[in-house]
């Protein structure tokens, strides 16, 4: 009987240092991203890094963000200087606030983390990093080299790196005329997003390359992914689902390999880092996402499932754009329509729209669930208006 207790004790303890082994073996989080990333990008275009990662971690082929608006006016340019998505990837909500703690907040000051891009737009993200590169003269070469030096000296646990070039170039042909051979086309052969996006996949092997050579590949996730997809013509347009979409992929010793989820919500990527590391996530409210367990080797898929807010709210706010646009047609003919169209900028018209405009205000839904019943109410009763009068 005491051999068996022996050997249960010895057992049990083997389990406690391979659970300790497992919890310790990430250190850092390094997120990677690559401006206007198109979900069509990997297969189209010349990207032997990325792809060849895409086996050994998990892959998400089109992630989900909430829709790329930038509002230059009211209460959110207030206190953003970029559109939607990175504010809800920093804090991990839909419900935004000035208040909200953002995933870097989570560990400065007591642990380094660290922001580097080559534009200033991401100013308002960048509260609370230990340290904060934001250069517009950078390159994205630059922006690569100056990441490899912070960890070097400084070894922060948590990391944004920014590359913006391919978002800049996908904006150019968006504003190019005719004449041009990639008119409307960011996939025509060499065109300039061709480029950018191709050199950004040889960057991302020299810092993959150098994160081997300093040995700290083993103990970090790296995920790459990128703020907003890209529509074919350039740029992220609000009503392009294009704009909605970009890869995701996650790798790490802890992380799965070979496996593929078949979607993803930006809202989950700031509580999957903080889960990664340990820590609580930087929000707790009726928008808030959650940390996607289903990343780990340990843990199956079988049983994974995402309610899709995001594709859902998406689609919900690009209906209702185009129902009010044909609202406001009508109303040229019959005021009646002008009165509805009135209704819903006041709020209201049965319920309040949670749309684009109104992002700040999200929060009054309660929760997701809530704010998408709101919604799908209004757009049953628009279409039904249009359905009877025209």
């Amino acid at each position: 009987m005491k051999k068996i207790v022996f050997v249960l004790v010895l057992m049990m303890g083997m389990v406690t240092v391979s659970v300790a082994q497992q919890t310790q073996s990430t250190k850092r989080v390094i997120l990677f991203m690559i401006d206007g990333l198109s979900w069509e990008a990997p297969t189209k275009l010349n990207m032997p890094v990325f792809n060849g990662l895409i086996k050994q971690g998990t892959y998400i082929s089109q992630s989900y963000v909430i829709i790329p608006h930038h509002p230059t006016i009211g209460d959110y340019s207030k206190y953003n200087s970029c559109s939607f998505p990175n504010p809800v990837l920093h804090q991990g909500s839909l419900f935004l606030s000035p208040d909200n703690k953002m995933i870097q907040e989570v560990f400065s000051p007591k642990e380094q983390t660290a922001l580097v891009v080559n534009t200033v737009a991401y100013r308002s993200i960048g509260r609370g990093f230990s340290t904060a590169i934001m250069d517009d003269t950078f390159s994205d070469a630059e922006v690569v080299d100056c990441a490899i030096r912070i960890l070097k000296n400084q070894q922060p646990v948590f990391m944004r790196i920014h590359l913006q070039s391919a978002g800049q170039r996908g904006y150019d042909i968006s504003q190019s005329t005719p004449d041009k051979p990639y008119y409307r086309n960011i996939f025509y052969k060499n065109s300039p997003y061709v480029q950018a996006i191709e050199n950004a996949d040889k960057l991302l092997g020299k810092f993959i390359a150098f994160l081997k050579e300093s040995k700290m590949l083993d103990e970090t996730v790296l995920i790459i992914t990128s703020d907003h997809g890209q529509s074919k013509i350039g740029w992220h347009p609000l009503f392009d689902e294009d704009s909605w979409k970009t890869p995701l992929l996650f790798l790490g010793s802890d992380i799965a390999k070979g496996r593929e989820l078949p979607y993803f919500e930006q809202t989950d990527i700031a509580p999957t880092i903080a889960g990664l590391l340990k820590k609580q996530a930087p929000v707790n409210n009726g928008g808030a996402g959650v940390f996607i367990k289903e990343i780990l080797k340990e843990n199956e898929v079988s049983s994974f499932h995402s309610p899709r807010y995001l594709k859902t709210i998406n689609e919900q706010i690009k209906e209702y754009n185009f129902l009010r646009a044909r609202l406001i047609l009508a109303s040229k003919e019959n005021g009646y329509y002008a009165n509805v169209v009135a209704l819903l900028e006041n709020g209201a018209f049965i319920e309040p729209f949670y749309h684009q405009d109104r992002i700040l205000d999200w929060y009054k839904a309660g929760d997701i669930k809530h704010l998408i019943e709101s919604n799908d109410k209004v757009l049953k009763q628009m279409r039904q208006i249009l359905s009877d009068n025209i």
